[in-house]
């Protein structure tokens, strides 16, 4: 008899263990996805700004509060799948996903999905050209002390180098334009597909804070 409660015992204690390992995994899993996330950044776009290696914090509030970003503000997107085609908007082009598995496994889970970092350049019914190496905004050149002295920003053979932006997107280029692959080449981005803003910088330690604006 005591053999056998013991058994019981075990095996509850078992499940318990089970059960307090499921709810952390999704209390986890909602806090990436609704709140905040470490991540690590990937790309060379960034650069000087943010290095490949380097970790960052990114908030969801802009997501899931549907906030408009800011001009500087550097974002976290989900990577266009094409181009816009022949006589559209200049939006940034994505398949659909319409089976609730494939939307679960895409955007809670972010399997199979690749994201982009940029900065906001410019923002909803603005006029942006680059011309000459300058980026005009509503006709007037645009401050940009974050990028390296001397940088002139290129087109990249893009064809949106002079849009106006449709309401409900931004146009979002990388710190090192001369190496990034963005809306001057698929188009402005949605609002809805921006996932984060990053915050500030928690790797490595001797660069740890605030990020240039």
């Amino acid at each position: 008899m005591a053999k056998d409660n013991e058994k019981v015992n075990v095996k509850k204690e078992i499940w318990e263990w089970i059960y307090c390992i499921i709810i952390a995994i999704v209390v986890a899993l909602l806090i990436r996805y609704f709140i905040f996330t470490p991540t690590m950044i990937k790309q060379t776009s960034m650069v000087p700004t943010l290095q490949e290696g380097e970790r960052v914090f990114l908030s969801r509030m802009m997501r899931n509060f549907d906030e408009m970003p800011e001009r500087g503000d550097i974002i976290i997107f989900e990577m266009p799948d094409g181009h816009p085609s022949d006589n559209q908007l200049p939006i940034a082009y994505y398949n659909s996903h319409d089976g609730l598995l494939d939307k679960f496994d895409r955007y809670f889970l972010e399997l199979g999905k690749i994201s982009y970092i940029k900065r906001v350049i410019g923002l909803p019914g603005e006029h942006i050209k680059i011309l000459e190496g300058q980026v005009y905004i509503n006709g007037e050149v645009i401050e940009e002390t974050y990028l390296v002295e001397g940088l002139k920003t290129g087109t990249m053979d893009g064809e949106y180098c002079d849009v106006i932006i449709p309401e409900g997107c931004i146009f979002a280029m990388g710190d090192n334009r001369n190496g990034s692959m963005d809306s001057r080449v698929f188009g402005c981005i949605p609002l809805d597909k921006i996932e984060g803003e990053v915050l500030f910088r928690i790797w490595p330690l001797n660069k740890f804070g605030d990020i240039d604006k």
